[in-house]
Order: C-alpha cells, then structure tokens, then sequence
C-alpha cells in the first residue's frame, strides 16, 4: 500500500511539474494581458519577395491583416506614380550631408528613422533635416526587436524617449511614423504603437545596402533599385551606404524622368 501511494504521489508531482513547464513555454509567446484582448507576442519579420518589371513585391501575407488592422504600411496608392524616400539613422557614417545635399537639389521630401543615440550626437544633421522639410520620425531609442519588448511600460519607453530628445532640439513634437528596428514585430507590439497615435512605416523596396564593409558596386545598385521600382512605393534606404550616397542624384533624376513624384509620408 505504501508503494502505491508513493507511486501515485511521483506521478502526480511529474504531472503537475510538466504542466507549469508548458505555460511557461507558451507564456513566452502568448502573453495574456488584459488590456491588449490577448494579441500574440510572437515575433514575425517583414520581409517582401521583389518583382522586376516596376511591379510592387509580394509580401509576407501573414503580416498584411495585422497592418490593416493597427495603422501599419508597407505599400502606398499603386494607382498613382507616387513614391516614398525613407533613410534609416543608426548611425552617423559620413554620408548624410551628401544626401541632404541631393534632396535639396531636387526638390525631394524624406524621412529620417532616428535613434535616440543618434539625436544626441547629431543635433545640426537633425536640425537641417527639419529646416529643410523633411520628417525626422521614431526609430526607438535603443533598437530592440518591439516584439521582444512585452513590458508595456518599457516599451512606450522607447518611444518617448526619442520623442523627449528631438524636442529638446527642435522645440516641436516628433512626427508620428515609426519604423520597427530590423523589421520585427507582432501583432502586440503593433497595437501597442498604434495606442501611442504612430503609424507604422514599413517598406516596399530595400535590397542589402547597409553592411558598410561590403557594399554593393554602385552600377548594380542603381539597376536594383530602377528595376524595383513600383507605384506607391516606400523606399527603405541606409544613409550609412557610401554607394547610396554616390547613386542616389542619378537615381532620383532618373525616377523624375520616368513620372515618379516623391511624397511626404503624411499621405498615410
């Protein structure tokens, strides 16, 4: 009799051992938080399989529903030969001035993904981007993955962060647009910049411009980017590049050649 009850007692401590070692497993991707109706904390990458021929990419379809229902784009009007310019700034390598220098020649609206860091260090770059109208937007403070970032005090964190250091600059409030670092997210993390009152910008258009140690040849580049091109497109570009720098006069004039018009984001 003792046996049994030892052996009953074992097999009821194993039962009750796995299943907290489950909800702890869950519990890492799933966090059951009131306020946020239960939204999976699973992080997805955004990724897009480009098409030639000027036609927009197919993207990743898993992704499409969360944006639409949280403010997030990816895409603008493929109806109309608009065009987005976006630079993301973790850094500064040099080469921002020189851009700014081609934006001003051509009349040509941007914006500038910034992170906390980079302001600090960066203040005249920030201030000219401003003065010469083009949007200075969130990019977080610290470069997280956000889908990782399930504290939500934490999290709004790393927006006003940024939000507090562009106004000790600028004296004006931080356009509402953020770009999630590396293209991470979940469906929390959407909801959750989307009750801050930002958009989500994403992109159509990007190819692989920002390891600085191997950057692309610069005629390979241009032919890229031309050959993705697509209406409505949002461009994602690393002003770190020393070959976007170098293609970029060229390829904006040839863009306005073709009819494209750049647009400010605040059409989204």
């Amino acid at each position: 009799m003792n046996k049994a009850i030892i052996l009953f007692f074992l097999l009821f401590t194993n039962l009750i051992s796995s299943t907290y070692i489950c909800k702890d497993t869950e519990l890492k991707n799933y966090t059951q938080v009131s306020t946020n109706h239960n939204l999976n904390t699973k992080e997805i990458d955004w990724y897009i399989v480009p098409n030639k021929n000027n036609l927009p990419p197919e993207p990743n379809k898993n992704a499409v529903p969360m944006f639409q229902n949280f403010s997030a784009h990816y895409i603008g009007n493929t109806e109309k030969k608009f065009l987005y310019l976006t630079f993301d700034e973790g850094y500064e390598n040099g080469y921002t001035s020189q851009i700014l220098d081609i934006l001003k020649k051509h009349e040509v609206p941007a914006a500038f993904f910034v992170v906390k860091p980079y302001i600090k260090t960066n203040k005249d770059l920030i201030l000219r981007m401003v003065n010469e109208g083009h949007l200075v937007c969130n990019h977080s403070s610290n470069h997280p993955s956000m889908a990782k970032v399930t504290n939500i005090d934490k999290f709004n964190k790393e927006f006003i962060e940024v939000e507090e250091e562009f106004k000790k600059i600028t004296n004006t409030d931080m356009p509402k647009y953020f770009r999630p670092p590396m293209g991470k997210f979940s469906e929390f993390s959407l909801k959750l910049t989307n009750d801050l009152g930002y958009k989500s910008i994403f992109w159509s258009l990007a190819y692989k411009d920002f390891d600085v140690k191997n950057q692309p040849l610069k005629e390979k580049a241009e032919n890229t980017i031309l050959s993705r091109i697509h209406n409505g497109a949002i461009i994602l570009l690393h002003a770190v590049s020393k070959t976007n720098a170098e293609i970029l006069d060229n390829i904006l004039s040839t863009l306005k050649s073709q009819g494209y018009e750049f647009r400010p984001l605040t059409d989204f």
